[in-house]
């Protein structure tokens, strides 16, 4: 009992000086706080703008005042009825809550069949653990949209294209998350109908949303879609976290995991994707029609993921960029058991431009090519391109490149009319499977090695010392040695 009250008397005559030291710290806690905006905006500070650069580990899912089961609204999970219905009256009637907050539609353990349908503004889906939406695989269900203006052309074929299974147009404050179900495209009979061209129009992708802001997309998985998986077109403020994307890696065409077309302020992180295609294309519109609409792909922020893709590529950019692409950094991605890990790919005829990209810490573990920049991938929607359009490609960087059982580390070919510019390699070391020479390849390529890196970079390219002292001048930028049989 003495004790007791001995404590307590000690802590009565210490409250003064407790609220004393907490006054201090909280003090000495504003100052370096606002000491490290400062900081952190000097370091951001690009070329006359603010660079984008999301601060966020966690997102709490945002509650709604109104939430809804899809049972509500006559919804069956037996993989048999089609809910379509159901989810048009549960969207119709939380698109009438907008002034108090939207609500949250809940899609319960089931099967839940169902034709494409749309989201509204103030919405979260949200997909139990169990829950799978599935796509119906009949054509005639889905609904045909105009070409995006941006390609003028279904993309497949000339004219309409078929929607997406979950779309949404115009909308603000978008959540799609849940306890990691599953939105099933059941793209099987889609992508054999392609093959043996038996579709009149372009397929539809499994997710997307246009003309958008506000988008956060987490703790789901997705897969089989019968085209691209997740697209958001012309958006702003979206993020993309948690989220794993399967498909087939052969016999699953385009099935890309996630592409940002004509986006601005974007994060995607901490997400798995194992796909027919490139896993993640970024993109901004194809040549004549992308130059016209004029909106670029901007501050987009890609990291912590894992990468398959036999087919095409970890992480692009391109081709279909004609409205540019800047501000994007990758970081901390594992690529891996694919055909390609850093692809950058255009033509002429696309025009616009690709600068301010850096890729760090990037580990490719069994993959054919490491780092591609193609500029002759020439596919174009129709004959009114203007072949003299020419991209503008620089300011690319690649530091902390590292990996084992690569055939061919780098492959950077460019051309008279697209040349590379200012390029830089440092801290890299990849293991490889190829012995001879040519596993460094370069075509009109200018740029820096800094310090020493593996393998032996080409002649193309400025030496630098560790402390950014040049050790040697390359003799020719435009040293052409291309190998594509390697």
């Amino acid at each position: 009992m003495v004790e007791y009250i001995t404590f307590g008397r000690l802590i009565h005559q210490r409250i003064p000086t407790l609220v004393s030291t907490h006054r201090t710290f909280l003090t000495i806690l504003w100052i370096v706080g606002f000491a490290s905006l400062f900081v952190w905006q000097r370091n951001n500070f690009v070329d006359g703008f603010w660079m984008f650069n999301p601060v966020s580990n966690k997102v709490i899912p945002k509650l709604r005042p109104i939430v809804f089961n899809l049972t509500d609204f006559g919804g069956k999970g037996d993989g048999i009825t089609l809910n379509t219905e159901a989810f048009e009256k549960a969207v119709a009637v939380i698109a009438k809550l907008r002034l108090k907050g939207g609500g949250q539609l809940n899609v319960p353990p089931g099967n839940w069949l169902t034709a494409p349908f749309n989201l509204t503004s103030h919405m979260t889906l949200f997909l139990s653990e169990g829950a799978v939406i599935l796509a119906v695989q009949d054509e005639a269900y889905w609904t045909l949209m105009a070409p995006l203006p941006s390609y003028g052309y279904g993309r497949e074929h000339p004219g309409p294209r078929y929607g997406s299974l979950i779309h949404g147009q115009h909308l603000k404050d978008i959540e799609i998350t849940g306890h990691n179900g599953t939105i099933d495209g059941q793209g099987q009979t889609w992508w054999i109908k392609h093959r043996q061209k038996l579709l009149n129009y372009t397929r539809g992708p499994l997710l997307q949303i246009m003309w958008s802001s506000d988008i956060r997309i987490s703790n789901i998985t997705l897969r089989d879609s019968p085209f691209w998986n997740i697209h958001p077109y012309d958006c702003k403020n979206i993020t993309i976290r948690n989220v794993t994307i399967l498909a087939p890696l052969h016999g699953a065409p385009n099935t890309d995991g996630i592409d940002p077309d004509s986006c601005e302020n974007m994060v995607i992180e901490d997400c798995y994707i194992s796909v027919g295609d490139d896993g993640i294309a970024i993109k901004s519109g194809w040549d004549q029609y992308g130059i016209a609409y004029a909106q670029p792909s901007t501050n987009i922020l890609i990291r912590n993921l894992v990468v398959q893709s036999m087919v095409s590529a970890g992480i692009s950019i391109g081709s279909e960029m004609s409205g540019g692409v800047s501000n994007v950094k990758v970081e901390n991605v594992l690529v891996w058991n694919s055909r390609r890990g850093m692809r950058i790919k255009t033509a002429p005829g696309r025009g616009g431009y690709i600068r301010h990209i850096t890729y760090q810490n990037v580990t490719f573990d069994n993959v054919r090519v490491g780092i591609v920049i193609k500029t002759d991938y020439n596919e174009h929607p129709d004959e009114g391109y203007d072949p003299k359009a020419f991209p503008i490609l620089g300011n690319i960087s690649f530091i902390g490149i590292h990996g084992q059982g690569v055939r061919v580390p780098v492959r950077l070919h460019g051309s008279e009319d697209i040349p590379l510019r200012n390029l830089k390699f440092q801290d890299m070391s990849v293991g490889t499977t190829y012995k001879k020479k040519h596993i460094f390849q370069c075509a009109f390529v200018q740029g820096r090695v800094i310090g020493t890196i593996f393998p032996a970079p080409c002649e193309n390219l400025d030496l630098y010392n560790e402390q950014g002292q040049l050790v040697k001048r390359s003799s020719s930028q435009n040293v052409t040695d291309i190998d594509y049989t390697l």
